[in-house]
């Protein structure tokens, strides 16, 4: 049988849970579809996921359709859990993206599709709801092309939309298909014109197919997950029109781990996709410096997990026995690059344990909670002893709340939350440091130059000396450090969208005594180059200077004409920007940018000011310079801007 690894998507109460139970329902894996509203699917296992009605961490489960095993991987839809998706997106074939038929193409959705496209990860749309009052179908299909994608084609039509008797016909336009597909396929454009009746069904079927698996067209289902409608189509499509998984199950060793997870007595369980070779229970991993050697190994089969020997390329399986492993480790030869696919957590707040005396279990509780979400970029002030996390949203609070409380018995709260901005350069900047002059106490000559470069770029590391100027270890142990310095510029934000030049070299020759006992004091080592990095790279950094920016989000609010009058004044309160809103119809629509720390407030206040008719869609945009003074955020190690008291804590003395 061949395996297809299939992500189902969609914005928060499309449906996407309920699709998942009514697939596994279809292909007998269970015996009773499973309620959202009771907490009773078979993909939110989570107690706050039941509790709540939302998807939080992605689940993977199994299925047969024909001779193709399908793990299909749920994930969340809330905004405030993207990274579950980023972590999803790098293991799947194809994709399912689940659109509501009565609220349409919605914030999230068109966020999901940009991103699906770019990544060129094949995609199939599916409608849901259409038996609920105010479904709709021509002007949702004219949106789903405008909005999402241009190649978007339907696969046939709704009877009875908007009742409980809503049917989808199985029967795609002919010519609409013709005139999709012709657009990437010359020789079904060219048989066309010569005749069109050589275009048989079989031969748009195949095309469609391609054409599918090449991420340029997108074939669109209508449906209702409650009832069934739509979906044997919709699995029809699965089967035939997504690609199946590729790999070399006797190739070099290649996977990658998107998931971790606690196992009953604490132990960390990996989830892995395998795209080349094959992990086998013994064998010995490279993991976070260390060995880890695989003691058990759990595949997927109709909706479980089975011990197995071993995961062969294509498949995805559970791993137990690596402790050091993280999320987004490469299993054997990493796999292109990593990258992120969404606009990085916006909001930071301090977590406050009720109790003072929880401190201590407090950070060992969300360190393992970071185990599992990596972004929510834990920080821990040695100094006052807070602790810090990144969020996405506050719903985001109320799940890291509610999960202290039922896993570790730790109550806590929250600050007020702070947005997360970044430093770009606002110029050049230069300095250096030469072995042995100047208060130098390091044995390392190390020369750098920051310079800004375009936004979204990042930052880049380049050489002006030559590559064996000096061992390879201190070049890279020059280039670490000079990233890891960056997560905190001259007002504490991240430093991004810069070039760090290397400039100068220079280092201490191993030396030896007579005996030939290593004398580490004569001798340059990697700990010369790892403190040296951050004294010079914030003196060329100083020099260069930094604006501090902020993430603004790009909004799209719609409301009855008449509120127009009472929105905008706080609009202006809140810091947004609107542009010229469309006030032609009984619905107005405004965009505009608006402050990411105050979206919140607005998606709050919006009903009493709009009769509870208002809506928001919003997603980041663009950073941009901070309006009035620049935020600062506290430290949380040496500060290597104060020369002695970072000599002091990294030598333990100040030359």
């Amino acid at each position: 049988m061949s395996t297809l690894n299939l992500g189902i998507l969609a914005h928060v109460d499309a449906g996407k849970t309920s699709l998942t139970e009514r697939l596994l329902y279809d292909a007998g894996v269970i015996d009773e579809i499973g309620s959202v509203d009771a907490g009773s699917t078979q993909t939110d296992s989570m107690d706050l996921e039941r509790q709540r009605g939302i998807t939080i961490r992605s689940a993977v489960v199994s299925f047969a359709i024909g001779e193709v095993t399908v793990n299909l991987i749920d994930t969340p839809g809330h905004p405030d859990f993207i990274a579950e998706v980023e972590r999803v997106l790098s293991v799947l074939d194809g994709a399912v993206l689940v659109v509501s038929a009565v609220e349409g193409v919605q914030a999230q959705t068109r966020v999901l599709m940009r991103t699906l496209r770019r990544l060129r990860i094949p995609t199939l749309l599916f409608v849901n709801k259409v038996d609920r009052a105010g479904a709709r179908y021509g002007d949702l299909l004219g949106a789903v092309a405008r909005r999402l994608a241009p190649g978007a084609v339907p696969m046939g039509t709704v009877t009875g939309i908007g009742t409980r008797d809503a049917a989808f016909v199985d029967a795609p336009d002919g010519a609409a298909l013709v005139d999709v597909l012709s657009r990437h396929d010359d020789a079904l454009l060219a048989a066309y014109v010569a005749d069109e009746r050589a275009v048989t069904p079989r031969r748009l079927r195949a095309s469609l197919a391609a054409a599918t698996r090449r991420a340029v067209v997108h074939p669109v289902y209508f449906g209702s997950a409650i009832t069934g409608a739509g979906v044997p189509a919709l699995t029809k499509g699965i089967a035939e029109l997504l690609p199946s998984a590729a790999g070399d199950a006797g190739g070099p060793l290649s996977g990658t781990v998107f998931k971790v997870e606690r196992g009953p007595a604490g132990e960390k369980v990996a989830y892995v996709r395998m795209f080349s070779g094959t992990v086998r229970t013994r064998d010995r991993l490279p993991l976070g410096g260390t060995d880890g050697k695989v003691t058990a190994i759990g595949v997927f089969d109709r909706g479980g997990t089975v011990r197995a020997d071993e995961v062969p390329a294509g498949r995805i399986g559970k791993l137990w026995g690596l402790g050091a492993v993280r999320i987004g480790d490469a299993i054997g030869e990493p796999r292109g690059t990593a990258g992120h696919h969404f606009a990085p957590p916006s909001l930071e707040t301090v977590v406050v344990p009720d109790r003072p005396a929880d401190k201590g279990a407090l950070h060992a509780a969300l360190t393992q909670l970071a185990e599992q979400d990596p972004l929510i970029d834990l920080r821990r002030d040695p100094v006052r002893r807070e602790i810090s996390v990144s969020l996405y949203g506050e719903v985001q609070k109320e799940v890291i709340q509610a999960t202290l409380a039922a896993e570790y018995g730790i109550g806590v709260g929250f600050r007020e939350s702070a947005t997360i901005c970044v430093e770009r350069p606002a110029g050049s900047g230069a300095a250096a440091e030469i072995m042995g002059e100047d208060g130098n106490p390091f044995l390392a000559t190390v020369g750098l130059r920051v310079d800004p470069a375009p936004a979204g770029s990042g930052v880049g590391y380049r050489l002006e000396v030559e590559l064996g100027s000096m061992p390879y270890a201190f070049m890279k142990a020059v280039e670490d450090t000079a990233r890891e310095t960056l997560e905190q510029g001259l007002r504490g934000w991240r430093v991004t969208d810069c070039v760090v030049t290397m400039t100068r070299s220079g280092y201490a020759p191993r030396q030896s005594h007579a005996h030939a006992t290593f004398d580490k004091s004569m001798s340059s080592t990697g700990f010369d180059f790892r403190g040296l990095t951050p004294l010079v790279l914030m003196a060329a950094l100083s020099r260069a200077g930094t604006v501090v920016h902020e993430p603004l989000h790009r909004f799209r609010l719609e409301f009855p004409a008449g509120a127009y009058g009472t929105l905008l004044p706080v609009l202006a309160r809140l810091g947004g920007v609107p542009r010229q809103p469309d006030l032609r119809g009984p619905v107005g629509v405004l965009e505009g940018d608006i402050p990411a720390v105050r979206v919140h407030e607005l998606r709050q206040r919006l009903p009493g000011l709009t009769r509870g008719e208002g809506v928001l869609e919003s997603a980041f945009d663009h950073y941009a310079p901070v309006r009035g003074a620049a935020p600062v955020r506290q430290r949380w190690d040496a500060d290597p801007l104060d020369r002695k008291e970072y000599l002091l804590r990294v030598l333990r003395r100040v030359p």
